[in-house]
């Protein structure tokens, strides 16, 4: 058993995931600072400083009018935190949109790194007249 986890291990499928799970985890700190630190500010400031994050409903429990959702939640009460939800579907759409530029962005960059590979040409045969004239001259040669 000990031998079939070095196999697996060894193989460069494995290494390559792993090193793909460690720079993704890197990654999405640096995603996360992104949208936080950058992208939310300029959106906030476009639409007037919109931020769902507060809005919920209470659904059970004593909790005083206007509080924040933190507050909420420490009152122990049950809340459907809608607002939290939104803002994290448009930082998902934000990630999702800052990924898919980037990895656009390393697609060219990485085709045009790579040499264009010509396709090697097939080598000719006679054509199809060729043939049938061959043919022909056979036929002529036998009668």
């Amino acid at each position: 058993m000990l031998n079939e986890f070095k196999t697996f291990i060894a193989k460069g499928n494995v290494m390559d995931m792993a090193v793909g799970i460690i720079i993704g985890a890197a990654f999405t700190a640096i995603v996360t600072s992104l949208v936080g630190d950058l992208i939310n500010p300029i959106i906030g400031l476009v639409s007037g400083g919109i931020d769902f994050t507060n809005n919920y409903a209470v659904l059970a429990g004593d909790v005083p009018p206007g509080a924040s959702l933190e507050t909420a939640r420490e009152a122990g009460a049950s809340i459907f935190a809608y607002g939290a939800f939104i803002m994290a579907i448009i930082n998902f759409l934000i990630i999702a949109f800052v990924v898919f530029m980037l990895v656009r962005y390393v697609n060219k960059i990485k085709d045009a790194a790579s040499p264009e590979v010509e396709a090697a040409e097939e080598p000719k045969g006679p054509t199809s007249e060729e043939l049938l004239a061959e043919i022909r001259d056979a036929l002529k040669a036998q009668a």
